[in-house]
């Protein structure tokens, strides 16, 4: 199946993309680890059920050397030893952020502790938006029906200025 429409083959979605590219790029010159932000941002796109945003965030997890076990184990972080506690503090911190509309309380006073415990004002305000902005990116992958699987490493960093 075809996705509804190409954002970015279009003159207006083109314009927003790239200031959304834009964003994306503030966000990783931030100092927070690649490799954190490309985790949080599997996470989340596992939640949402965007494949075309899992399949990026897994494939460049995969171009930066990441060990195949943490890929894998992700989805289900809670019951893995691979990951350190200032990445589960992150990935407490993104399935808060992102399951808002479950019933869920937000985020709890016990994860925002946690996530400023391993990182400083700085860290947590581009953390606050790295979740924010991979949600709004699932979205649009889920509204247009965009599929996983074609997606090439190092194509984010193209559409950025």
């Amino acid at each position: 199946m075809e996705p509804r429409i190409n954002l970015y083959a279009n003159a207006v979605g083109a314009k927003l993309g790239k200031r959304f590219a834009n964003v994306g790029l503030a966000i990783q010159q931030s100092g927070l680890p690649k490799s954190l932000l490309e985790l949080v941002e599997l996470r989340a796109s596992q939640i949402n059920g965007c494949g075309f945003c899992a399949d990026a965030h897994t494939k460049e997890l995969a171009a930066a050397g990441e060990p195949a076990v943490r890929i894998n184990l992700v989805a289900t972080w809670r019951e893995s030893t691979v990951f350190t506690e200032p990445e589960q503090a992150a990935l407490a911190l993104t399935e808060e952020g992102t399951r808002l509309a479950d019933a869920s309380p937000g985020v709890s006073d016990e994860t925002w502790s946690l996530v400023r415990k391993h990182y400083g004002e700085d860290e947590a305000a581009a953390l606050v938006y790295a979740i924010a902005l991979i949600n709004a990116a699932n979205r649009l992958g889920v509204i247009t029906k965009t599929k996983g699987g074609s997606y090439e490493p190092g194509a984010f960093e193209k559409m950025a200025d």
